[in-house]
């Protein structure tokens, strides 16, 4: 069984298609590319991975479990995480909050605890402030901990938000432009970054990115959309050479 499968998946913004009859069979430990002119549909697939969205047809499953029509925390339950394309930090959060609250969704003590500070309600928040200091230490954050998130540097928000996404025990994780904003130096460090994470917590990813050099660097297979349309997927070779994919992103005559 796939990790997480969709099945002829389209959607409508009133009369506009913004994904037509998307497929994807998506094996677990995979790290694949969704590629795309602006408009093309890519986030919007990840919205309705995530629930954000509620697929007009067809279906999505996350190990057997249909993800159409449940919301997005649920969705999370079930094993996925994701990050923007424009950072969702709580800025004006500390660093270390904003991993606490990703945990937020599998804690075990009851409203009544909360308020009154009783029963698990300490040893559950004891629990997920060191599991998210241990995190942060990892990403090399923790210096950062009590600090404003707003007051990270540009490449630390990002990782913030990995780290946040992260936190909450993924199986799958989706990257939205994770390079925007980045340098080439910086884009070759995270090449390396997203293998990192990808091998040292088991995951399986998808990558929505505009920076081709990350993209055909790192992406086991490329699909590639264009007006809601999957127009080709393949090897990260094929999709280079592939004349549709050229004229999608270069207009008619592309390959010239």
């Amino acid at each position: 069984m796939p990790l997480l499968q969709a099945k002829q998946v389209t959607h409508y913004f009133g009369g506009l298609c913004a994904v037509s009859d998307f497929n994807l069979d998506l094996a677990a430990g995979e790290l694949i590319g969704i590629i795309g002119p602006n408009g093309a549909g890519k986030t919007t697939i990840f919205n309705l991975i995530t629930g954000v969205y509620r697929a007009t047809r067809g279906s999505i499953s996350m190990n057997g479990v249909e993800l159409v029509g449940k919301t997005p925390n649920q969705i999370t339950q079930l094993g996925i995480a994701r990050t923007f394309q424009n950072i969702r930090l709580f800025k004006e959060l500390s660093v270390l909050d904003n991993v606490r609250i990703a945990n937020y969704s599998r804690l075990n003590y009851t409203p009544l605890e909360a308020m009154l500070h009783v029963g698990r309600y300490r040893s559950e928040e004891k629990r997920v402030a060191e599991k998210a200091l241990d995190l942060l230490s990892v990403f090399r954050l923790d210096g950062w901990a009590e600090e404003r998130a707003a007051n990270l540097p540009y490449g630390s928000q990002r990782r913030l938000e990995i780290v946040r996404a992260l936190a909450t025990g993924p199986q799958l994780l989706l990257l939205d432009e994770p390079a925007a904003g980045m340098n080439p130096n910086e884009i070759m460090q995270l090449m390396d970054f997203i293998h990192w994470i990808r091998d040292q917590f088991k995951l399986t990813i998808i990558l929505i990115e505009h920076q081709m050099r990350l993209v055909m660097g790192i992406c086991e297979r490329i699909k590639v959309l264009d007006f809601g349309a999957t127009i080709a997927e393949g090897l990260p070779e094929e999709i280079r050479n592939n004349p549709k994919v050229l004229e999608a992103y270069l207009g008619e005559g592309g390959e010239e």
